[in-house]
């Protein structure tokens, strides 16, 4: 039996998840005909179940050991519970209902599975409570609905970043907000705060972070879970776009506007009506267009090349830079009426090495599952020693690099193990070195770099923790020298070898 109340929920997209699973419990409630459900999902880390995406508004988050509760003697032995009165049932945990008032009636637990190398695991439970609003119990007819819409939820969950967590060898405990975007460390949670915020108006947002951390991903999550989803997200590269093309890129032309113009023709502008427009590499936005797209952002008009009738246009901005635009509008070069007008929100996207050792292992662990199936090697292993030299490397690509490094290593490794001669690093898989990477040696707990190093002369020592300062504000020298109390200059002098 297909079910399309499930499988029309999109999972390819940078979507929050508790949103994705959220779905998905509320069209199981509904067609069960209970009152409340939870998806609950293996940590095998801590031996627990663990939901946050329950219908009890009164708990943030369930924990249960495997074995303990409906749900945890469902995933510890494998089977389907149906319990007509709950309270009865030996297994039954009472304190959630004493922590919320609610009373569990009739429960119905199903294990999620899923099928990996010809191995079942179960990854999750699907659990229902009080049928009919707590009056009947579940029959025959709804345990084998269940068991479809459980293996429904385990499709779903395959098609999500959280496969890679679900396996029982997974390194680390079970952590996740959006996606295909990676990471639990304090400066990735800003990050999943601001863009969860964000999403849910229309204000104009900007990205900021080194080449490679992610801010298209991050750009697209703002979209994705915004009202505007269901619209075109359209991005407009504008650093890889000649100064002359990129206003007619952006906003098209009228027929006869040039030699060759035979033609009315729509830009991305008219592209992105009723979604999203994602400026990519906005410090890069030739002076001659910026004044053009003030207009856009404050007035939502425009004029297509050769064109004297504004064209109106309802759409929401996003746009990504890794450039200093503070530096950029003091030089003259940005104007600094548009940006204002495009920070008004500004998530900050930190640098791969600021992250911290457990974001860099997730990351590891991720790309090494993913690129592992795609390229029909799943029986590869990554070895200590390559672990290791991942985490020597300083990564001044950031993610991507490390996407790429990983790859490379999957698809060309003639062995079983992934060894660090297998890497594309630098022989000495060198970021900062000697002192200075100690300086910003990652804890392993993944809250963030930490500054410590050896003896140094009192100059060299201030070079270095005014570098690593500015590495844990992504490269915003302006963040950084508040960060400090000095000024920019000051800060571009400490700089200086």
């Amino acid at each position: 039996m297909k079910l399309p109340a499930l499988s029309r929920l999109r999972a390819d997209g940078p979507i929050d998840l508790e949103v994705l699973l959220r779905q998905a419990v509320d069209e199981v409630v509904r067609l069960l005909g209970a009152d409340r459900g939870t998806i609950y999902l293996v940590d095998h880390v801590r031996g627990e179940l663990v939901s946050r995406v329950a219908h009890l508004p009164e708990l943030a988050e369930i924990r249960l050991r495997l074995g303990e509760g409906i749900a945890g003697t469902a995933a510890r032995e494998g089977r389907v519970v149906n319990v007509a009165r709950g309270g009865e049932h030996p297994s039954f945990a009472p304190r959630f209902d004493a922590a919320t008032g609610y009373r569990t009636q009739s429960v119905l637990a199903v294990p999620v599975r899923t099928a990996e190398e010809g191995r079942t695991e179960v990854v999750g439970v699907l659990q229902v409570l009080n049928k009919a609003g707590g009056e009947g119990s579940f029959d025959e007819r709804d345990v084998a609905l269940a068991e479809e819409l459980a293996d429904e939820v385990a499709q779903l969950l395959a098609a999500t970043s959280l496969r890679s967590q679900l396996r029982p060898s997974h390194r680390l405990p079970l952590a996740f907000r959006f996606n295909h975007i990676v990471g639990e460390s304090r400066a990735m949670q800003e990050v999943f705060e601001r863009t969860a915020r964000a999403a849910r108006t229309d204000a104009t947002v900007l990205v900021r972070g080194e080449s490679g951390s992610g801010k298209e991903i991050v750009a697209r999550a703002v979209h994705w879970n915004s009202p505007r989803c269901k619209g075109p997200f359209v991005k407009v590269d504008c650093a890889a776009l000649p100064a002359g093309l990129i206003e007619n890129e952006l906003f098209g032309h009228e027929r006869g506007a040039f030699t060759g113009a035979n033609r009315t023709a729509e830009g991305k502008v008219r592209a992105a009506h009723g979604g999203t427009l994602f400026l990519d590499e906005i410090g890069e936005l030739p002076a001659s267009v910026q004044g053009k797209l003030l207009r856009l952002l404050q007035e939502r008009t425009f004029l297509r090349v050769g064109g004297t009738e504004p064209q109106e246009v309802d759409l929401r901005f996003v746009c990504a830079t890794h450039r200093d635009l503070e530096a950029e509008v003091a030089a003259g070069r940005f104007r600094q009426d548009l940006y204002y007008r495009l920070r008004v929100v500004q998530i900050d996207l930190p640098p791969l090495r600021a992250r911290g050792a457990a974001d860099l292992d997730r990351l590891i662990d991720h790309f090494h599952f993913e690129f592992t199936r795609r390229h029909r090697r799943p029986e590869l292993l990554l070895g200590e020693e390559a672990r290791r030299a991942l985490h020597r490397h300083g990564w001044p690509g950031n993610v991507r690099e490390l996407e790429h490094c990983i790859e490379a290593a999957v698809v060309l490794c003639p062995g079983e193990v992934i060894g660090p001669e297998h890497l594309p690093l630098p022989a000495k898989a060198a970021g900062p070195s000697g002192e200075e990477a100690g300086a910003v040696a990652a804890t392993a707990s993944g809250e963030g770099p930490v500054f410590s190093c050896g003896v140094l002369p009192l100059r060299e020592l201030e070079r270095i923790y005014v570098r690593f300062v500015l590495d844990a504000h992504g490269g915003n020298r302006s963040a950084a020298a508040r960060t400090l109390g000095i000024g920019r200059n000051t800060l571009a002098r400490k700089l200086k070898p």
